[in-house]
């Protein structure tokens, strides 16, 4: 039963990090499996060492005086007074605003002592979750660890990288469902909706604090574009419903945006995890960079300009102009797109899911994608 399963993992979790050297590859696992890391005691505990960084050697707590002469407090300030919904219902004022100051203090210091790294909206809500978590000290080190890594492309000065990610989730589509990317190409929907999703890691979208941090347990033990992978899952979840939608712009926009809040979150992990194996980002990335040249949403008009300028991830264009090439040839390459491959992955799959061997090959990758944290030992 389920108590026997959690009591068991449990024991597992406190094996991996007993031994000598610290087991990461069955943390790692343990993050990715049905239920995550289980509760925040644990992941006060395992989130240091998915990340790397030394519990033993925390930096001091950043003093009040970073708010002097700083060139983003004030939107930063902005940001965290309009956070109150991130914050467990029925805190009181005092306690809540107490962790608010907090929450600036992590920002302000991370972008202080890593002046390459930029400020962008939403930036807050993945920061009040480590600071919920495991509390204001800990949650400095593993921002900045994360800010330097995972969250890297987010925080250049322009929002270009940011973009060619989002252009991965319609080739991930495609792969397993063309009818739906097809339906969503025709509709020239763009990927805009799915902007607030990946750059706060789901935090700005959903209510279920829960549901967040077992999202961060995946996240963290994965490959940094695992993101937008379940992104995809999402919306091939939905595809009844964007099939029923108009096939305009602003219609599947806005079915898109609102995301439900009672996902089947497991099943939806299982089956990113299970899409990173079968279609892994080197077998995506000429497609995604053939989106970035091509005359779509993301890449002709300006909507990431606009929602970098207003710096509101939840911000997109409504209405758009633009001219509509649609000749034979495009319908032509629609319906002769090879799909034979995609067909034998999907049947792979099958096996891959029963064998348990996704959940293995994702744990590869991302401890291949982060070899300098693996040679850390921790003492």
């Amino acid at each position: 039963d389920f108590d026997s399963r959690k009591k068991r993992k449990v024991a597992e979790i406190y094996q991996a990090l007993n031994s000598d050297p610290i087991d990461v590859a069955t943390l790692r696992r343990m993050a990715i499996s049905e239920g995550g890391l289980l509760t925040d005691e644990i992941r006060c505990k395992v989130w240091p060492k998915l990340l790397s960084v030394n519990t033993d050697d925390l930096p001091p707590l950043p003093g009040k005086e970073l708010r002097e002469d700083n060139k983003d407090y004030q939107q930063v300030l902005l940001d965290v007074r309009r956070s109150l919904r991130r914050f467990p219902p029925g805190m009181p004022d005092d306690q809540r605003e107490g962790l608010q100051e907090e929450l600036i203090d992590i920002i302000l210091h991370v972008l202080k002592r890593n002046p390459q790294l930029h400020y962008y909206q939403g930036y807050h809500d993945i920061v009040v979750t480590f600071l919920l978590v495991v509390g204001d000290r800990l949650a400095t080190a593993l921002v900045e660890k994360l800010s330097t890594h995972h969250l890297r492309d987010f925080m250049d000065p322009t929002m270009d990288n940011t973009k060619h990610i989002l252009n991965y989730l319609m080739p991930i589509i495609d792969q397993v469902n063309p009818e739906v990317h097809d339906f969503m190409q025709s509709a020239e929907v763009g990927t805009i909706f799915a902007l607030s999703w990946l750059i706060t890691w789901f935090g700005h979208v959903l209510s279920d604090f829960r549901h967040v941090v077992r999202l961060y347990d995946f996240f963290l033990a994965c490959h940094p574009l695992m993101p937008i992978y379940f992104a995809a899952v999402i919306v091939l979840h939905r595809k009844q419903e964007v099939l029923d939608c108009e096939c305009d712009m602003a219609s599947v926009h806005h079915l898109l945006s609102q995301i439900p809040q009672d996902l089947p979150y497991e099943a939806l992990i299982s089956k990113a995890g299970d899409l990173f194996v079968q279609f892994p980002p080197s077998e995506l990335a000429r497609e995604a960079a053939q989106q970035q040249a091509e005359r779509t949403a993301a890449s002709t008009f300006k909507d990431f300009e606009l929602a970098s300028v207003q710096q509101r991830p939840d911000t997109v264009l409504r209405q758009r102009f633009r001219e509509r090439p649609r000749g034979e040839e495009r319908t032509k390459s629609i319906l002769t797109k090879p799909r034979t491959n995609r067909f034998v992955k999907l049947a792979v799959m099958g096996l891959t899911v029963a064998l348990g061997a996704a959940a293995l090959a994702v744990v590869k990758s991302a401890l291949e994608w982060a070899p300098k944290f693996e040679l850390q030992i921790f003492p």
